[in-house]
C-alpha cells in the first residue's frame, strides 16, 4: 500500500467515482458528533483565510483507504472506499450546500468551480451514476442523488417536506443526508450573511470575493491521508487496524513533551523547570475531567485551550490545541526563553483555577461564581487577558457588574449564547491597543447590535421580565442566582449578612397545583388543565388562564434553603406565608409579610417591585464615552 497526504479536494479533481461497497453500513453521521465539528473546522479555515492568515496550520481530517477497481477504459475510473466513506459523503454534501448557496447569491463563478468538485464530466449517454464523485451504498443512493443533483435548497425541501403525524410532538425525521444538507446550508448562509455583526464593520469584500477566498481555503487547508491499496493488500486487516481504539495522548501531554523537548534543545534545565513551573499541573485537580459543550476534557486541556485563545484571540478547538500552540510558538516567538513561557503558563494556570474553583474573598469570586451558575466558559479567555492586566479590586468589581449584566439580561430576554466566544474574543481585540478599563469594556458591549449580540435595554429587559415563564425558560441554577441577587438588594448596612452553605431551590408562592386551596378572585374554583381542554368556553377559563400565565413569572418565585413540605407548599396563602416567615431568613422572603392576599394581581405588583431592583443590580447599556 502507499500512503500520502493530499488536500481533500484533490480527491475530487479528476473524473473518478469513489464507490462505497454494498456491504458497508449506511450513512450514520449526525449533527452533534460529526456535522457540527466538521463545520467548525471548515469555518475556522474560512475565517483564517478571510483575515489573511493563510499560513495557519493545515488541518488533517483523517485517513481514507481506497482500493482500485477494474473499470472499462471508456468509463469513469472507480475506487472502492474501504475506510472514510462517512467523511467523504459528508464533505460532498457540504460542497453541494456551498455550491447551491453561491448559485442562489448569483456567485456563478464560485458555483461553477464547486460544481466541478461534485460532478464528473460524463456524456449523457453514460450511466447516470457515473456523474457523482462519491457513490454511497445502495439504500442511500436516492437521497444522495437528490442532495447532490436537485441543485437548490428550495428543490430539496419541496421533495422532502416537513411531515408531522397527528398528535406527534415533533415532525418525522427527513432522510439523514437531507438533514445534513440543510444543516450545512444554514451554516454557510449564517457565515456569509450573518444576522448581526456583533459590533464589527461590514465585510470589506463583496460576497463573490469572499466565497472565492473560502474556496481557496478548502483547496489548501483541509488535508487527508490517502492510503492506496495495492495487489495483495488485505483491506479488512487494514480497516480493523486503523479503527482500533488505543488510548490517545491528550493535548496537555503533547504540549508538555513539546515544551520540555525545546527546553533541552536550548540548554535550559529541564528538571528544575519542571519542578518549579509544571509540577502544579500533575495534581488530581487538573486531571479531573469536566464537560464543556459536547466534550469531556481534563481541566488541564481546558486551561490550555482558553489560555491560547486569549493570546491568539481566535477560537481554539480542543482537538487542534497542540498544532495551534506549536504554530504560535514557532511562528510568532512570543517568549524569549522556555522558562519565560513556563512562567506565564504557571501564572495563568493559577488564574484559571481562581475562575473554575473560586474561593471566598477573592476579587473574582462573585464573577466566577456567576459564570459557573450560568455555565458560561466562553468569557474565560477574556478574563485570563484581564488577569494579565493586573486590574485593582474596584476595576474588577466594575467589570464584573458589566459582564454579569450583559449575560443576565440576555438570558432573561431569551438571547442565544452561540456567539459568545466570538463576542469576547472581539472584546480582547478592541481592548488591546490600550490598557483595559471597565469603561472600555462597557463601551464595547454597549455598541453591539442584533439579536445574537445586543446588550438588552431597560425596555427589552422589562418587557421580558414581565411576560416570560421564567421557571420554564431558565434552569434552577440561573433562577436561584437571579432571585438571590434581587433579594440581596434589600439589605442595608444595618442588616446582618447571612451565609448560606447548602443548596437553594426555587419555590412557587402561588403553587403549581393551586386549584384546591387558592380560589379565583371571584371565589370560584379554578379549572385544571384537563378541564380547560374539555371546557374551553367555561366562564372560569379566562381567569384560570390569566392565573396560569402569572404562575411561572418572576413575581411568583422565591428561593429556599430546602423545599417546603408539600402539604404546606400547596396550602392556602395564610398557612404558607406563616411557614415562610418562620423558616426563612432570606431577604427576599422577609419582604412577604406585607402581602395579605396572594393572587395574580399581587404577583404582578411584586414582579414590578423586583424589576425596579433588577435594573439597578444589572445596569443597562449606555452610550459609549466620547472619544
Amino acid at each position: 500500500m502507499k500512503a500520502y497526504a493530499v488536500p481533500l479536494l484533490d480527491l475530487f479533481e479528476k473524473n473518478m467515482r469513489l464507490e462505497v461497497p454494498l456491504f458497508q453500513r449506511q450513512y450514520v453521521w449526525n449533527l452533534e458528533e460529526q456535522w457540527e465539528p466538521l463545520w467548525e473546522d471548515i469555518a475556522r479555515e474560512f475565517t483564517a483565510y478571510l483575515e489573511g492568515r493563510k499560513d495557519s496550520p493545515v488541518h488533517f481530517l483523517g485517513a481514507m483507504v481506497l482500493d482500485l477497481k477494474q473499470t472499462p477504459s471508456t468509463h469513469v475510473e472507480k475506487r472502492q472506499v474501504i475506510d472514510g466513506q462517512q467523511r467523504l459523503t459528508t464533505f460532498q454534501i457540504f460542497l453541494a450546500a456551498f455550491r447551491d448557496f453561491c448559485r442562489e447569491q448569483d456567485c456563478e463563478e464560485s458555483a461553477g468551480e464547486l460544481d466541478a468538485y461534485t460532478s464528473n464530466r460524463v456524456k449523457k449517454a453514460d450511466s447516470e451514476d457515473q456523474r457523482y464523485k462519491v457513490w454511497p451504498t445502495q439504500s442511500d443512493r436516492p437521497q444522495f442523488a437528490d442532495v447532490l443533483g436537485l441543485g437548490s435548497r428550495a428543490a430539496i425541501e419541496a421533495k422532502h417536506p416537513v411531515v408531522k403525524q397527528k398528535y406527534a410532538r415533533k415532525p418525522d425525521p427527513r432522510p439523514r443526508m437531507v438533514e445534513a444538507y440543510l444543516y450545512f446550508a444554514d451554516a454557510v448562509r449564517e457565515f456569509f450573511l450573518p444576522d448581526a455583526q456583533e459590533g464589527e464593520l461590514e465585510p470589506a469584500q463583496p460576497l463573490e470575493a469572499r466565497a472565492d477566498v473560502c474556496f481557496e481555503a478548502l483547496k489548501n487547508s483541509l488535508q487527508v491521508v490517502v492510503i492506496d491499496l495495492e495487489h495483495g493488500d488485505d483491506a479488512q486487516v487494514i480497516f480493523e487496524t486503523l479503527n482500533a481504539r488505543g488510548q490517545p495522548l491528550l493535548p496537555a501531554d503533547l504540549l508538555r513533551n513539546y515544551v520540555f523537548l525545546r527546553a533541552g534543545r536550548c540548554g535550559e534545565p529541564q528538571e528544575e523547570l519542571y519542578a518549579k513551573y509544571w509540577a502544579g499541573f500533575e495534581d488530581d485537580f487538573w486531571s479531573t475531567e469536566v464537560r464543556q459543550g459536547r466534550l469531556v476534557r481534563p481541566r488541564s486541556d481546558l486551561f490550555m485551550q482558553h489560555f491560547l485563545a486569549s493570546r491568539r484571540v481566535i477560537d481554539i478547538p480542543a482537538k487542534h490545541l497542540f498544532v495551534e500552540y506549536r504554530h504560535w510558538v514557532e511562528r510568532e516567538k512570543p517568549f524569549p526563553t522556555v522558562e519565560a513561557e513556563l512562567c506565564v503558563l504557571a501564572r495563568q494556570r493559577d488564574d484559571f483555577r481562581r475562575l473554575i474553583a473560586p474561593e471566598k474573598g477573592d476579587v473574582v469570586h462573585w464573577l466566577a461564581t456567576f459564570l459557573n451558575a450560568f455555565d458560561i466558559s466562553t468569557a474565560y479567555p477574556f478574563l485570563l487577558y484581564l488577569f494579565d492586566a493586573n486590574l485593582d479590586r474596584a476595576h474588577w468589581a466594575a467589570v464584573a457588574t458589566t459582564v454579569e449584566s450583559y449575560f443576565v439580561r440576555r438570558a432573561v430576554v431569551g438571547g442565544t449564547t452561540k456567539n459568545y466566544n466570538k463576542i469576547f474574543l472581539n472584546l480582547i481585540k478592541a481592548l488591546r491597543p490600550a490598557a483595559p478599563t471597565p469603561q472600555a469594556v462597557a463601551d464595547h458591549l454597549s455598541r453591539l447590535q442584533g439579536e445574537t449580540a445586543a446588550w438588552p435595554t431597560d425596555a427589552a429587559f422589562a418587557e421580558a421580565w414581565r411576560r416570560i415563564p421564567a421557571y420554564s425558560t431558565l434552569n434552577n441554577a440561573k433562577l436561584v442566582h437571579i432571585l438571590r441577587r434581587v433579594g440581596e438588594s434589600f439589605l442595608t448596612k444595618f442588616n446582618e449578612r447571612i451565609t448560606i452553605d447548602g443548596p437553594l431551590s426555587v419555590e412557587h408562592l402561588l403553587p403549581q397545583r393551586w386549584t384546591a386551596h387558592w380560589p379565583l378572585s371571584d371565589g370560584l374554583t379554578g379549572l385544571t388543565e384537563e378541564d380547560l381542554h374539555a371546557n374551553p368556553t367555561d366562564p372560569r377559563a379566562a381567569a384560570t388562564r390569566r392565573r396560569n400565565a402569572a404562575l411561572q413569572t418572576f413575581g411568583n418565585l422565591t428561593i429556599l434553603t430546602q423545599e417546603l413540605n408539600s402539604s404546606v407548599s400547596n396550602a392556602g396563602w395564610p398557612t404558607k406565608k406563616a411557614e415562610l416567615q418562620k423558616s426563612s431568613l432570606l431577604p427576599i422572603n422577609q419582604q412577604l409579610h406585607t402581602y395579605d392576599v396572594w393572587d395574580e394581581g399581587t404577583i404582578l405588583k411584586r414582579g414590578e417591585e423586583m424589576l425596579k431592583r433588577a435594573v439597578v443590580v444589572w445596569p443597562a447599556p449606555h452610550p459609549p464615552a466620547a472619544g
